[in-house]
């Protein structure tokens, strides 16, 4: 059997180690992408907001609604590239690619879906000031879920450098 027969039958098939590579890649900048993006929104913008004041300010629950929400929607991408991306590294050649390395893409899928549908629109209803008299105060259920993004934080930074050390040394 000749190659283009193998590629009329199984249309994954690889035809040149280009297409693993584009695939590779592309995988491999995401999660290196999407792990700075969180660190820099972590570590760098949360805390700078929260040191100038900005946490403090009524309208802070509304711009941070705003500010999670557009960030979620491009974790919920950069989760979908990276799991797709897997999904189709292994279906080219399935041999370089374990199935940890799919359960833990399908595992970076699912934390942003739980940020943007569980997550952060909770702690934006605890958050929103509906008296314009009363101060406000954070409620305690909010510092629970605080700690549950946080803990989801941990597992997406750990799974991401799981992964990219999987995918680096495969492409080797």
């Amino acid at each position: 059997m000749t190659l283009a027969a193998d590629n009329q039958s199984n249309p994954l098939a690889i035809s040149s180690p280009l297409d693993l590579s584009i695939v590779r890649t592309a995988t491999v900048v995401t999660l290196i992408a999407w792990a700075s993006a969180s660190v820099l929104m972590d570590f760098i913008i949360m805390p700078g907001l929260y040191i100038s004041g900005m946490m403090s300010d009524p309208g802070f629950a509304t711009a941070g609604d705003m500010i999670f929400s557009v960030f979620n929607r491009v974790e919920l991408v950069a989760g979908a590239l990276i799991l797709s991306g897997s999904l189709l590294w292994k279906a080219i050649a399935p041999q370089r690619l374990s199935k940890l390395v799919i359960v833990m893409a399908s595992l970076l899928m699912i934390i942003p879906l739980v940020y943007t549908y569980g997550l952060t629109p909770q702690m934006s209803a605890l958050g929103i000031q509906l008296s314009l008299f009363e101060t406000a105060e954070v409620p305690e259920a909010m510092d629970q879920l605080h700690y549950a993004y946080w803990s989801l934080e941990v597992l997406k930074l750990t799974v991401s450098g799981f992964l990219i050390s999987r995918l680096w040394n495969r492409a080797s």
